[in-house]
């Protein structure tokens, strides 16, 4: 492999920026900046110098020996002040030793899923780690990148394999006695695997959701005041708000973090008859979003009856309290009143879903988990056809046993690695 170098920290002005070199020429490498390198894994001042030998900057420098490394390669990295001049100089330095070439995008953490540092589920969890915004995003993306869905996958595995070794077992000895059947023991390990799945699917659902962030639908008839609802939540103008009924002709949505909890707040046209057309398009719009959002909040809702069906999670409110008498139940976007309440109120339904959050958290994983489950079902029906059987049930357990590899990136997933590491920059 080349021996690759990418600034690993973000680029611009900072108080210190990293520099990484990996491959099997990076020992090289460095020392044609910083001389001779320290004790593995221990870090040193060193002077760094150009190729005329004029120094760049002074800096920390650190070795990591193969395979104790990030990539699983040998690792040098170089802790600078964080100048742009100074990081452009040491990066046309390396470049021009000759043995090392810049890095491509995702490449470092490429090495490392190659070199079995890390599994495919732990490169995703790494990217969504990077990109985590909220409390409950780097919680998720932290237990992906620490294996646990890899864990899961090898204990399902596990189970798999003793259950297709009885079955191979019965297969080769069916010209002779065997002392034991073998089917409630294969059974009982397919129906706990199946169902810790079905458990699994369930969970990716609300995983993904913490990922990419629940969405929260503002729902009303016109002049309710969702408009400054959304506006008093996000805090900032989001949204034009007037006393003209209709004001808002599309949906408007705004990002927050409500207790560590990513959500998108949808403000909606007002749901009414309307015979203007654009106004008409948005409000099927509303609609449409209504039904397909996380969580809605139902401002006056006796006037969606029979356009907008209740769910029996929906946050109901009376909008506009600060022109009535306040009672409990109202919100007011104007005064604030019900704010706390209500976020209060999001948190809660909420942190209820994420009870039940999975460690599986991108469509990938689902669908792989989805073929397993269904080949694990064909089998359990063959299974009970009985030992005839046994040769075809058999198969479905290692179709069953592929689909669970490809969620780590065992087999059959050269077509997705490209698409995933281009999300990476480029010093990871």
């Amino acid at each position: 492999m080349d021996t690759i170098f990418a600034l690993a920290t973000a680029p611009g002005r900072a108080g210190v920026s990293v520099v990484r070199i990996s491959g099997p020429l990076a020992a090289v490498c460095a020392q044609r900046l910083c001389g001779d390198l320290p004790d593995p894994r221990r870090a040193a001042t060193r002077a760094l110098r150009d190729e005329t030998g004029e120094v760049i900057d002074h800096a920390l420098v650190l070795y990591f020996c193969a395979p104790a490394s990030f990539t699983g390669e040998d690792v040098v990295e170089f802790q600078i002040h964080g100048s742009i001049a100074i990081v452009r100089a040491v990066l046309k330095s390396l470049a021009n030793t000759g043995v090392a070439r810049a890095a491509e995008a995702g490449e470092f953490t490429r090495r490392a899923l190659e070199n079995n540092r890390l599994d495919l589920a732990q490169v995703e969890g790494l990217s969504d780690l990077i990109n985590a915004e909220t409390e409950g995003q780097r919680k998720q993306s932290m237990r992906v990148f620490s294996g646990a869905l890899g864990a899961r996958v090898d204990g399902w595995r596990r189970d798999l394999i003793r259950a297709a070794s009885l079955i191979e077992a019965t297969i080769d000895f069916a010209d002779e006695d065997v002392p034991v059947d073998v089917t409630p023991e294969v059974s009982a390990l397919l129906a706990a695997v199946r169902a810790d799945l079905e458990m699994e699917i369930e969970g990716s659902k609300i995983a993904e959701r913490v990922r990419q962030g629940f969405e929260i639908a503002i729902v009303g008839p016109p002049n309710a005041g969702k408009s400054t609802l959304l506006n008093m939540l996000a805090g900032r103008e989001a949204a034009i708000t007037s006393e003209i009924a209709g004001t808002t002709r599309d949906v408007i949505e705004v990002r927050m973090d409500i207790n560590g909890i990513p959500v998108t707040f949808l403000d909606t046209a007002g749901i009414r008859d309307s015979a203007d057309i654009v106004e008409k398009i948005g409000i099927d719009r509303a609609v449409t979003r209504a039904e397909a959002a996380d969580l809605r909040v139902l401002i006056d809702a006796q006037a969606l009856e029979g356009v907008v069906a209740a769910f029996p999670e929906d946050i109901v409110l009376r909008g506009k309290v600060d022109q009535d008498d306040g009672k409990p139940g109202g919100i007011s976007g104007k005064t604030g009143f019900g704010i706390d309440r209500l976020i209060g109120d999001i948190s809660k339904a909420l942190s209820t879903r994420m009870q039940e959050i999975g460690v599986a958290t991108h469509e990938r994983h689902r669908v792989a988990m989805l073929r397993a489950r269904d080949e694990l079902g064909a089998a359990m029906e063959i299974l009970a056809l009985g030992p005839e059987q046994y040769d075809i049930a058999s198969e479905e357990l290692r179709s069953a046993s592929r689909a669970l590899e490809t969620l780590v990136g065992r087999i059959d997933v050269e077509n997705l690695l490209d698409e995933i590491f281009s999300s990476f920059c480029i010093g990871k």
